[in-house]
């Protein structure tokens, strides 16, 4: 009945009816001074003031009257009963799941947090008892439900799929209680450590495969590539020949090279080859 009462309003009534009563006393008006005394009292416990973030849920003899909204409402003392003062502010809540199983058996910790605003005074004091407590308790006990039903890989890799899941069951639950629920933002999963060590091995592992096949299609490519050159080079001996030369020399250019070609080879590039190298030779002495 109090509630909201303590307010800089009530308490100037109440100052300025006991200077009144004082004064009446002084001049010997006791019942004047009783009556006015009676009427202070009255006045300085009928102002209300409501911030302007709250909301106040006014009963009259027990029964909803309205919702008082922010600055100074009058009462009536012993009638009109301020039930609660309601923030209507975003606010957070954080809560999480301990070893709840997964769809394939795993047992996870979660923690979220849920990102909610009361949005009717009215519902959220005569429908539900310690709103705040029972939208944490369906928030908990929906991320366990949710847990259940999702497999470890998509918890890990498609958060913002569970999140959005989360918030429309939670505000789903919750809107009858005139709350409702803006977001749900998981931030972090965790696992036991011996599956995040398997795990950290599995995906080692399929990154040496993948570094396999990449090779060995290269390869593939490498030996078409070459297949193609030994058909021009089948049909053009000029061109292995000039081809064969090039490598020689690309042998011998360095300082100190030495190649020891076959007498079979050096018959089948004739003498060009032979040449290229002496001349390499040359040139290799001549910098030394």
């Amino acid at each position: 009945m109090l509630t909201g009462c303590n307010n800089v309003v009530a308490w100037s009534l109440l100052a300025l009816s006991t200077v009144i009563v004082c004064v009446l006393a002084w001049n010997e008006l006791f019942m004047l001074a009783i009556v006015c005394a009676l009427v202070g009292v009255f006045l300085s416990l009928s102002p209300r003031i409501v911030n302007d973030w709250d909301r106040g849920v006014l009963l009259r003899l027990g029964k909803f009257t309205q919702v008082l909204k922010p600055g100074i409402s009058w009462v009536v003392p012993g009638i009109d009963a301020m039930a609660a003062v309601v923030d209507m502010r975003i606010r957070s809540t954080s809560f999480s799941a301990e070893k709840t199983l997964t769809q394939d058996t795993v047992p996870v910790n979660v923690d979220a947090v849920l990102f909610w605003v009361v949005t009717d005074a009215r519902r959220s004091i005569l429908e539900v008892k310690n709103f705040e407590k029972t939208v944490s308790w369906a928030a908990q006990t929906t991320l366990r439900d949710v847990i259940g039903k999702a497999e470890l890989v998509r918890m890990i890799s498609d958060r913002q799929t569970l999140d959005a899941e989360l918030q429309s069951i939670i505000d789903a639950k919750t809107t009858d209680w005139g709350v409702t629920v803006q977001s749900v933002e998981i931030r972090d999963v965790r696992i036991p450590h011996d599956l995040e060590d398997a795990m950290s091995r599995k995906a080692q592992a399929d990154r040496e495969k993948e570094a396999r096949v990449i090779l060995a299609e290269s390869e593939v490519k490498v030996a078409e590539q070459m297949e193609k050159a030994s058909l021009v080079y089948d049909r053009n001996h000029s061109a292995m020949t000039l081809r064969a030369m090039n490598i020689t020399y690309e042998s011998i250019k360095e300082r100190g090279a030495l190649m020891v070609i076959p007498s079979g080879m050096a018959d089948s590039v004739n003498t060009g080859v032979i040449g290229m190298a002496a001349a390499g030779f040359r040139r290799n002495g001549d910098e030394s």
